[in-house]
């Protein structure tokens, strides 16, 4: 019988691609991050069964995760365009930062829910154990 500890998947691997927290091989979005259909979560993982929204309302708090997201990335570009154009022009900041904040969303939609499961759910931690192929 082989080892479970010979069948561990690496965890950035996992979140790059948006995996269960628990199993790190079921999808938590049914389709692509940039689409014309939106972003959609499925409700539960189709290799482990975990529930994705662990309560009503559980993804409030990922708004929060991506507001600090957003802020990050929108300080980033201020400093950005002030070493790579010298420009004093507010209007520069303001045109590229909103134009980035627009092109991100989807991006911190999807990884602030990814970040909220898998490093702010107490409780919630990786089974190697349910990796591993179902057996029938």
């Amino acid at each position: 019988m082989e080892n479970s500890n010979n069948y561990k998947l690496a965890l950035w691997p996992a979140v790059l691609h948006a995996k269960c927290p628990r199993c790190r091989r079921g999808n938590m979005f049914a389709n692509s991050m940039y689409g014309f259909h939106g972003q959609t979560m499925n409700t539960t993982c189709s290799h482990c069964g975990l529930t994705f929204e662990r309560e009503p309302g559980y993804f409030y708090v990922a708004m929060f995760v991506s507001y600090a997201l957003n802020v990050a990335q929108m300080v980033t570009a201020a400093v950005a365009i002030s070493i790579l154009t010298g420009s004093d022009n507010p209007w520069v900041y303001v045109t590229i930062i909103l134009a980035l904040a627009v092109i991100l969303s989807p991006f911190n939609f999807r990884y602030s829910r990814v970040a909220l499961l898998y490093w702010l759910t107490p409780g919630l931690h990786y089974h190697p154990e349910m990796s591993q192929d179902k057996i029938n």
